[in-house]
């Protein structure tokens, strides 16, 4: 885990605030590795040693919460429910599984990494705009093209009157789709999440869209995981996520 400054880890831990850890820290109540702590120290959880007035700190257990990927499959909607009877992605979630929620939307026909948590705090986080959470899609497009096609996306463009934060795009190779069609994928990486924000750059850039799969969020990877599966957040990855929400709210 990337070290935490010391008071910020004593809010993560839900002992107190920033401000109030700093006031204990300063009167030297805290003890890192059984020395005493100083203000702007910073500490790695998974190997440091943080004690308060007796009391060793520790994050909460991720059991708390139920935390999930699921690799949606094309054709699925995010919406819990749906009135025109489409099926939904919270029905590929394994039997049993506990009241959760998506966090954010991958439409329809797009494929790919989909976070399910029944972490509300969390999800307003890392739904929130002014966070800018990464995330990163491999995207196939019809036709033989280059890493001049994958410079187009990097290139000022406007969305209804909205100038976009600027995208990372990297050309990955050429190859032939299912049916034989030449296509070329590219890994295309956002920084904000305006709705079909890929495919309508798309349109109008004069691509067509063959596959869009997201394949992080985050720090939190697709991997290979299987189309339609689920598996549970590490609570490493869980930590990682709490800590960038954390840090880019607050500008620490």
């Amino acid at each position: 885990m990337e070290p935490l400054k010391l008071q910020k880890y004593f809010s993560m831990c839900g002992v107190m605030s920033r401000r109030s850890a700093e006031e204990e820290i300063a009167a030297g109540r805290v003890l890192v590795n059984g020395l005493p702590a100083s203000l702007g120290d910073r500490i790695d959880p998974d190997t440091d040693t943080v004690v308060w007035r007796g009391k060793e700190l520790h994050l909460p257990a991720a059991a708390a919460h139920t935390y999930l990927v699921l690799n949606k499959p094309a054709g699925y909607v995010t919406t819990m429910q749906d009135e025109k009877g489409r099926k939904t992605a919270a029905s590929l979630l394994p039997a049993g599984t506990p009241r959760v929620y998506p966090v954010g939307r991958l439409d329809m026909f797009s494929d790919g990494l989909l976070l399910f948590t029944d972490d509300g705090e969390l999800t307003n986080k890392l739904t929130h705009p002014s966070h800018h959470m990464t995330k990163t899609y491999r995207l196939t497009l019809k036709g033989t093209l280059t890493a001049d096609d994958a410079r187009r996306f990097e290139m000022p463009m406007e969305l209804d009157g909205y100038q976009l934060r600027p995208v990372e795009a990297r050309f990955l190779e050429n190859g032939l789709c299912v049916g034989g069609a030449e296509a070329s994928v590219f890994e295309i990486t956002l920084h904000e999440g305006r709705n079909r924000q890929i495919r309508r750059m798309c349109e109008q850039l004069g691509y067509t869209v063959i596959r869009l799969t997201r394949i992080a969020i985050g720090p939190i990877a697709l991997g290979r995981l299987p189309l339609g599966k689920t598996r549970p957040l590490t609570n490493e990855e869980i930590n990682l996520l709490r800590t960038m929400t954390e840090t880019e709210g607050q500008n620490t």
